[in-house]
């Protein structure tokens, strides 16, 4: 069984209600119809009915069983615009405004039906930016208590790999902070150990990466992952973590053995923090067309509720993909 399938079992064991904002995209009517028709979530479309009904026939999918909420006609839009008020109002926000942002912004409305335990989690990104999905979703639902930093990571499911979890890798961050500090690296560490137990059921190893093992380069950027591994080990002593590591000491045993003989990771990384966004965008994006992985996320962790962002160069699979990892984690909120 694939690693999806496992995700997807998991999703159907304890269903979850998902929101799917963006029903203009014919990408996600196309996975809406494959969730509800393999029982993986609930799911909820934001819109006008007769247009979703219209584009699923063009489409010719059936999305029986769906739940399609207009904001100008549902009788929970007093309720959430006084939510949006409430939670902005120190902001400036007013009533008048927060009606207008909700009629008009599916991505606000979706996450107001999250913050207001009308679903459990949101799943867009098709055809919005990341800072377009982020930006309500830390607004109106903030940081996990806790929490330090938000941040995105991805998936890896590698084929006929046997690193990491037998081929899964845990990729952070590769998709939102773009220079993060030593303190931030080290935060980032400890949510995506999390996230990979939540989503992999393994337990992670983790390598603070750089282009220098123990020592063997002299740089700035090298210190930086040197004093993340410090405060990684000092704030959260209980992950299995080393830095900083080389990407072949830390997934290849031989290797390890040569150049990180110390490491307790012994090249058996599962879990690989990058040190900044150029590197880990780049690694993941490496990985995912030269080695034919399956590439979930960005998956947003860190914030109260689950709400995660899609590539917008997505097909229809990975909007699957995206809301059965998402329903897994709302089972742990």
């Amino acid at each position: 069984m694939s690693y999806i399938d496992r995700i997807k079992e998991k999703a159907r064991a304890d269903k979850k209600t998902i929101v799917l904002p963006e029903t203009s995209d014919k990408r996600t009517l196309i996975a809406a119809a494959h969730i509800l028709q393999e029982g993986i979530a609930n799911i909820i479309m934001i819109g006008q009915e007769e247009k979703i009904m219209d584009g699923a026939r063009w489409l010719e999918v059936n999305l029986e069983g769906v739940q399609i909420i207009n904001p100008e006609k549902t009788d929970k839009l007093e309720e959430y615009v006084n939510i949006l008020f409430e939670t902005r109002k120190a902001k400036g926000m007013t009533e008048e405004k927060a009606r207008e942002i909700l009629l008009t912004d599916y991505l606000t409305f979706g996450v107001i039906m999250v913050k207001a335990n009308d679903a459990d989690g949101m799943v867009a990104g098709a055809c919005h930016a990341t800072a377009d999905v982020l930006r309500p979703s830390l607004q109106i639902l903030k940081t996990a208590p806790g929490v330090k930093l938000v941040s995105a990571f991805f998936i890896l499911d590698v084929p006929d790999c046997i690193m990491g979890e037998q081929g899964t890798f845990l990729f952070a961050d590769c998709g939102l902070n773009q220079d993060p500090t030593a303190e931030e690296l080290a935060a980032i560490a400890d949510t995506s150990a999390k996230s990979f137990k939540t989503l992999v059921d393994a337990k992670p190893i983790i390598a603070m990466l750089s282009h220098s093992t123990k020592g063997s380069a002299k740089h700035p950027l090298v210190d930086k992952v040197v004093e993340a591994t410090r405060i990684a080990h000092e704030q959260y002593p209980h992950l299995m973590l080393d830095g900083e590591l080389q990407t072949d000491a830390a997934l290849v045993p031989s290797v390890a053995k040569s150049k990180a003989p110390d490491s307790e990771l012994g090249g058996k990384a599962n879990v690989l923090i990058f040190p900044n966004l150029d590197a880990g965008n780049i690694g993941y994006k490496l990985v995912q067309r030269l080695a034919k992985a399956e590439a979930y996320g960005p998956m947003l962790q860190g914030i109260a509720k689950p709400v995660n962002d899609l590539s917008r160069g997505c097909n229809w699979q990975d909007i699957v993909g995206g809301v059965a990892l998402t329903a897994v984690q709302a089972q742990l909120v």
